[in-house]
């Protein structure tokens, strides 16, 4: 049975938020002649935002399938499967701001990103668990999700001032 993992909508909507509180205003503040190419660019960016933010995980009884979206792989992005019995161990990298990344190594020693920010990732790792013996406890989220909902709201709010500004 294939199951697919979703980008985690506080991710997706943090992003959102944040691009819409950072372009939106451009729209207004530039001078007439630059006023639509300013709203054609916002719509093309905001699209792209969307976009790039929709990459999946499927897994079925055989495999792990990583799949990006037309303009992520335009970005370097590359999808990637993996076999259950091809994975040999998980292996941790620090990050430069003090969480970890974690890659699915197979028997030729590459290395698969594991997806550390998708719905269900307590099922997800579940999965991992069950088709390849590999403990996963160490593994978790690569951002506390407070982090993207805090985003999220410093974002919406600086947005509702930058449009009371214009209003006022």
């Amino acid at each position: 049975m294939k199951e697919k993992f979703e980008t985690l909508f506080s991710v997706k909507s943090s992003l959102i938020s944040l691009y819409i509180a950072l372009t939106f205003p451009i729209a207004f503040i530039s001078s007439d002649q630059l006023k639509i190419p300013s709203l054609f660019f916002f719509i093309l960016g905001l699209f792209l935002i969307s976009n790039i933010t929709s990459d999946y995980v499927e897994t079925c009884e055989k495999k792990i399938t990583y799949k990006t979206s037309f303009f992520s792989k335009v970005l370097g992005k590359k999808n990637w499967e993996i076999f259950w019995e091809e994975i040999k161990f998980i292996k941790s990298f620090p990050t430069s701001q003090g969480s970890k990344v974690f890659y699915f190594i197979d028997g030729k020693g590459k290395g698969f990103l594991v997806p550390q920010r998708i719905e269900n990732f307590d099922n997800f790792l579940g999965k991992i668990e069950e088709k390849t013996n590999i403990k996963t406890e160490s593994i978790n989220y690569l951002s506390p999700l407070w982090t993207y909902k805090l985003l999220t709201i410093l974002s919406v709010l600086m947005l509702v001032g930058e449009i009371s500004l214009f209003l006022l």
